[in-house]
């Protein structure tokens, strides 16, 4: 019984590989993930490298996570969840990439995606930290403020700046973000503000 079951499973043509299935990705999506996967049809399933399969998927840069299953008796299940922008950032060079939410800069796009964020840094090519300090402004902001911010420009993960409507604001690096807001939130009440300074929240400037 324990041959035939070897046997059944390791050599039978009944339970060999015959279907790949990719979920977690727009449907326009699948047949390039099943290209780049490389699932070895007419295998016995038991066979068939999942890790080899995930390792060629992942190297789509547009993914975050890939996990390769078996789906008795004969398919490959490929689930994928992929990376949401969170920034768009354009470069010295004016190419323009794309940020998700662990700073990581992770493609080129023509456009911004729709209702993400553009910003405008110095370095070529954008470090981690400098996103993560970009992000966390926006993070921390209200949604009327989000909503009125323009000229997001990125001089290093420790200078961060913007404009308010008609005021500039001086933010600084990614910490204390909810004192600088509420700092921030406070000198905007007062007239004729051209710039805030709350780079150092406990002794914030303006001008």
């Amino acid at each position: 019984m324990l041959a035939a079951g070897l046997w059944l499973v390791e050599l039978s043509p009944v339970l060999v590989t015959q279907s790949v299935r990719v979920q977690g990705v727009p449907a326009g999506e699948v047949s390039t993930i099943a290209r780049r996967a490389g699932v070895p049809l007419g295998t016995p399933l038991a066979k068939v490298d999942t890790l080899a399969i995930a390792r060629r998927v992942i190297a789509t840069p547009t993914l975050a996570e890939v996990t390769v299953r078996r789906s008795w008796p004969s398919t490959i299940v490929i689930s994928v969840r992929m990376r949401v922008p969170v920034l768009a950032v354009k470069d010295p060079q004016g190419q323009l990439q794309v940020v998700d939410s662990q700073g990581d800069v992770y493609a080129i796009v023509s456009a911004p995606p729709q209702g993400v964020p553009l910003v405008n840094t110095v370095e070529n090519p954008p470090s981690k930290e400098s996103m993560s300090a970009a992000i966390s402004v926006l993070q921390a902001l209200s949604s009327g403020q989000r909503a009125a911010v323009t000229d997001v420009a990125v001089l290093g993960e420790n200078m961060v700046t913007f404009k308010l409507g008609p005021v500039s604001v001086v933010w600084g690096g990614a910490s204390e973000p909810e004192l600088k807001v509420k700092v921030m939130t406070a000198l905007l009440k007062q007239k004729g503000v051209g710039t805030i300074d709350v780079s150092a929240p406990l002794t914030p400037a303006i001008r």
